[in-house]
């Protein structure tokens, strides 16, 4: 059985992001005017940006386990370039992990829970079917094992 350790990343999130695309979630107006960090320089340049950072988000829930907005706006975080100054690394927009996340519970993907200390959202059992049936539809791409010189000699 494939699961969603088994397939790439790029894969898994690009067939999500058009799932999704026939949901209520939806890009809100303002979407097309912000920048999704003050690290970024300029706009996104994908008109479907939302939906691919939805089921990016998604993965990362399924993968990750209770996980909340700033250890998201951490991991989409990148290196403000500040001219002559060294970069120095910036978090990713709240805002937009927030709405995303919320459009996704809404939808029944994702809930909110506490696991001792942790505090996040993990995935609904309804959430976890529609990312396995992702994968199970997208089975022939599975990652590519290591051959020939990058593999690592077998211990004998």
């Amino acid at each position: 059985m494939v699961g969603i350790y088994d397939t790439e990343a790029a894969d898994v999130i690009d067939k999500a992001a058009q799932e999704l695309k026939k949901t209520k979630v939806e890009a809100p107006e303002w979407s097309s005017f912000v920048k999704t960090g003050v690290c970024k320089e300029r706009l996104p340049d994908d008109p479907d940006w939302w939906y691919m950072r939805a089921g990016s988000i998604l993965r990362k829930i399924y993968m990750r386990g209770p996980v909340g907005v700033s250890s998201l706006r951490k991991y989409y975080g990148c290196k403000k370039n500040r001219g002559v100054k060294p970069g120095r690394f910036r978090l990713a927009s709240g805002k937009i992990i927030r709405t995303i996340l919320q459009q996704l519970e809404a939808e029944g993907l994702i809930v909110q829970v506490e696991k001792g200390i942790h505090k996040g959202r993990i995935m609904s059992p309804k959430g976890k079917s529609f990312m396995d049936k992702l994968v199970v539809r997208n089975a022939g791409k599975v990652k590519k094992e290591k051959t020939g010189a990058d593999a690592k000699p077998a211990a004998e």
